[in-house]
């Protein structure tokens, strides 16, 4: 008896302790998107696209939707060239979405003859391992929510890609029904605020940091943006978003004090903090199973400029 007593306890244990993201998934995200066979991802390039597929091979492992189409591939035109944005879908038990974003391209190849990949590893593939941590987070779950995850390409040039997918007339039914964007942006380090925090870029134009806090999981928080003067609220795939009325914020860790791995070929795998990574997925995770269109639907107040 005390066996199979073990035996259920230790089936239960499975069950519960695997519904957390592991750290070595994070890792296995990072490091294939920052790996120098992508050769920094720079749109228009065959290792761009070889990214997007990545990611679409990503969210077929957890069974999302397609958002268009037959493909998660979501096309738009660059230099004449076909580069892809990648959108999956996650049905909850309402029509209202919440969704999740980052971008995956970088910058590329630099004239370094010691280094000379760009590897973006917290810019921003910290980003898209964030939002594919939060859809396997979901994959055996039915959140009250439905949610939209969206990896856009060109950020690097000016935000291409989140304008083109925010403009598709074949997402609107998404769209109209989205109550918020969480829109990931170098995530890999620990903020100056700490382990397990974030901070939300234009937290004076919304409240949607003061409801997410109040239901957060295991002291996760969401601070004000330290940065405000640089006004990132406006630098950022989220105001592709903010222009259709759309609450849509950017989430960050980095420490723009101590940053000095942006835009250099040493933002690679050396710089991630993967525990702190992974509990903030986690956490994210375990806070979004508690929200309801009912106790989360964030407003933006008149201080915000479409």
């Amino acid at each position: 008896m005390k066996k199979l007593t073990y035996l259920a306890f230790s089936l239960f244990s499975i069950c519960v302790f695997s519904q957390n993201v592991p750290e070595e998934r994070v890792r296995t995200l990072i490091s294939t998107l920052a790996s120098d066979e992508m050769k920094g991802r720079e749109i228009g390039t065959p290792e761009n696209d070889n990214a997007a597929t990545y990611i679409a091979a990503l969210f077929k492992e957890n069974n999302l939707e397609y958002c268009t189409g037959n493909s998660y591939l979501v096309p738009f035109e660059y230099k004449g060239k076909t580069v892809y944005n990648v959108c999956g879908i996650k049905k909850g038990k309402t029509d209202r979405y919440l969704g999740f974003s980052g971008h995956f391209d970088h910058i590329g190849m630099s004239k370094n003859p010691q280094d000379p990949i760009y590897n973006g590893a917290d810019d921003d593939a910290s980003g898209i391992a964030t939002l594919v941590g939060i859809a396997d987070y979901f994959k055996n779950k039915k959140p009250e929510f439905s949610m939209v995850f969206m990896a856009f390409n060109g950020e690097e040039k000016g935000m291409l890609g989140s304008r083109a997918i925010a403009k598709d007339p074949k997402l609107d039914p998404i769209y109209t029904n989205l109550t918020a964007l969480f829109n990931f942006e170098m995530v890999a380090t620990e903020s100056a605020f700490g382990k397990n925090a974030l901070f939300m870029t234009g937290d004076e134009f919304s409240d949607l940091d003061e409801l997410f806090n109040k239901n957060a999981a295991n002291g996760l928080k969401i601070h004000p943006d330290p940065y405000a003067a640089q006004q990132l609220f406006y630098r950022s795939d989220n105001v592709s978003f903010v222009k259709k009325k759309i609450i849509a914020h950017s989430f960050s860790t980095v420490d723009m004090t101590k940053a000095t791995h942006y835009h250099h070929e040493d933002d690679d795998m050396h710089i991630v903090n993967v525990p702190n990574m992974t509990s903030i997925i986690n956490n994210v995770g375990k806070t979004l199973e508690t929200l309801t269109p009912a106790n989360f639907s964030p407003k933006y107040n008149d201080k915000v400029k479409f």
